[in-house]
């Protein structure tokens, strides 16, 4: 049955290996030559004295445009292989009625799927983990070079690690599951590619930031750290500046600023503020003013050293959803009926 199944697999197998192994020699080309502009970037800037500034200098726009083409790329490429290899694996037997054939073998069903499933999926997570390696692997001088750079800032952020084979597997899953029970292998990949998408897209946005609960930090706020201040209707608005966090960390809430009773500063009645026409002593007055209510600063984020618990975290979530999908009770009323 695993030979069986292998045939069946090896032109979308032989396809993703030759995808993977012309990008792997463009990647491999063009990031040796990305290694090498950065290490004459940072050797001029040792002679100069001053590396602190590399990032404004080095990379060329175009190796930071290929740095962000890259990142959409990985974050695409474990949905392509859910939709290209997913559904046909399923769909395709029952549009051929090739499946009738599979299951007069003397094979039974569930042993028949969980073959095909177990030979495209491990082939689906890998090819996924390898291209992710690739792209952070060209990736790294750009990351080197830019101060602010952490796992939790980089381009392909969660496109990376071991993240990429639980999109992966669960990608696959979805499409070997929408194949299963849509039966018509085009449909399918339709469907799993739009609920790939959707789930991508939601999950870091309402799931990611309370996978593990943030750190909440309250500070005094310093007038002078307030990049803009306006009086609308003799209410206080203030444009603060960027929170003071640790290096790296992923900010979550940038920081609001309350005064002593918890109200926020738009509700705090601008007593000795006036409009931007006021003169050096009124700014003074203004300046004491804010002083005096106390105003706090509340941040929440998370620290970058995190980055591989969220990583785990989320990699896990993803294997379980996957296994669910491939699971026998899953598929059992499916495939006990012929269509």
């Amino acid at each position: 049955m695993i030979r069986f199944a292998w045939i069946r697999f090896r032109t979308q197998a032989a396809v993703g290996a030759g995808v993977l192994a012309a990008a792997a020699i463009v990647l491999a080309v063009t990031g040796i030559q990305l290694a090498h502009s950065y290490d004459a970037a940072v050797a001029v800037c040792k002679q100069q004295g001053n590396c602190a500034n590399l990032f404004n200098v080095w990379p060329s726009n175009g190796y930071l445009t290929a740095d962000n083409i890259l990142g959409a790329i990985g974050l695409a490429v474990p949905g392509l292989i859910g939709m290209f290899w997913g559904p046909p694996l399923v769909a395709r037997e029952f549009e051929t009625g090739t499946f009738r054939l599979a299951w007069t073998q003397g094979v039974t069903r569930t042993r028949w799927l969980a073959a095909k499933l177990g030979i495209a999926g491990v082939a689906a997570v890998a090819a996924a983990e390898l291209f992710s390696l690739l792209v952070n692997w060209w990736a790294s001088p750009i990351n080197k070079a830019n101060p602010g750079s952490t796992p939790f800032t980089f381009t392909s952020s969660f496109h990376a690690g071991v993240a990429p084979a639980g999109y992966a597997a669960f990608a696959f899953a979805l499409g070997v599951t929408a194949g299963l029970f849509i039966r018509h292998t085009l449909p399918a990949m339709a469907v799993t590619l739009a609920v790939f998408a959707a789930v991508i897209i939601a999950f870091p946005i309402w799931v990611r930031p309370q996978l593990i609960p943030p750190v909440t930090t309250t500070s005094a706020f310093a007038p002078a750290s307030a990049m803009n201040m306006e009086v609308t209707n003799n209410m206080l608005m203030l444009q603060t500046a960027q929170p003071d966090v640790p290096a790296g960390s992923w900010v979550l809430s940038s920081g609001r600023v309350v005064a002593q009773d918890g109200r926020p500063v738009y509700s705090v009645a601008a007593k000795a503020c006036g409009g931007p026409s006021q003169s050096a002593a009124t700014s003074q007055a203004c300046t004491a003013y804010i002083a005096s209510l106390h105003l706090r600063q509340t941040v929440t984020y998370q620290p970058a050293s995190r980055y591989w618990a969220f990583q785990w975290i989320e990699t896990a979530i993803y294997l379980a959803v996957a296994l669910l999908l491939a699971s026998r009770k899953c598929f059992d009323d499916v495939i006990t009926v012929s269509p």
